[in-house]
């Protein structure tokens, strides 16, 4: 019977697993589910973002792991807010937040790269996100389209930046535009790589690090990451 499940299981692409635990702990460790300070943050955020909890944790690392370096911080597609209340409550008080959106929903998309559409994530505005983060200092909107939304900081340095912007033609503008201006140490995540849902995100990532000659980490939550050395 276990031998059928198996066949059947690898069939449609997945693998049989044993649930492996330590003295009735599961193993490896799973701190999203016990770390206290994520947990309260995330009983903050999670009735704001469509982010899953993992993907979250990923984020309240990679926030913590760059606190030190110097930059700012940014996001791109904020859509309700959670994602962005995460890091404007773990920011050192001096770091600038950038936050960038339409905060009215998708920008026109490619019907050949991508699967998301014109209008769709509409569920939010500006007024909702700013009242989110109201007691989060140091942050500044940037509504419209991106990249035109970020004149002016183009003498910015940045020590990270989330990218949750799901089409082609925006995930390729964010590289473009962040990765020239990360700091020694800094770091990308995009939350759409590696999701069917959103197959012109990876594309944008895979077309830019070929062309200049890096790599991404691919996550198991469905994250990547580029860092720059």
């Amino acid at each position: 019977m276990k031998q059928k499940l198996t066949q059947f299981a690898r069939f449609f692409g997945f693998e049989v697993a044993g649930y492996r635990s330590f003295r009735g702990k599961p193993d490896p460790d799973r701190p999203w589910e016990d770390d206290p300070e994520f947990l309260m943050i995330y009983s903050a955020v999670v009735g704001h973002t469509l982010v899953d909890r993992k993907r979250l944790f990923m984020l309240y690392q990679l926030v913590r792991q760059t606190a030190s370096l110097e930059g700012s911080l940014a996001e791109c597609g904020v859509f309700r807010g959670g994602s962005a209340l995460l890091f404007g409550k773990l920011k050192p008080t001096a770091k600038k937040l950038y936050l960038f959106d339409t905060f009215g929903g998708m920008p026109a998309t490619d019907a050949k790269k991508d699967v998301h559409r014109l209008g769709d994530f509409s569920d939010t505005s500006l007024k909702h996100v700013q009242n989110i983060l109201q007691g989060c200092s140091n942050v500044e909107f940037r509504q419209g389209f991106f990249p035109e939304t970020a004149v002016g900081l183009e003498a910015e340095r940045f020590s990270m930046a989330h990218c949750d912007m799901d089409i082609h033609s925006s995930v390729l503008e964010f590289c473009r535009f962040f990765y020239p201006r990360l700091v020694p140490g800094g770091v990308l995540i995009f939350d759409d790589y590696g999701f069917p849902s959103c197959p012109g995100a990876k594309a944008a990532v895979r077309e830019f690090c070929a062309s200049q000659g890096v790599f991404e980490v691919y996550l198991p939550t469905g994250q990547a990451l580029i860092w720059k050395s």
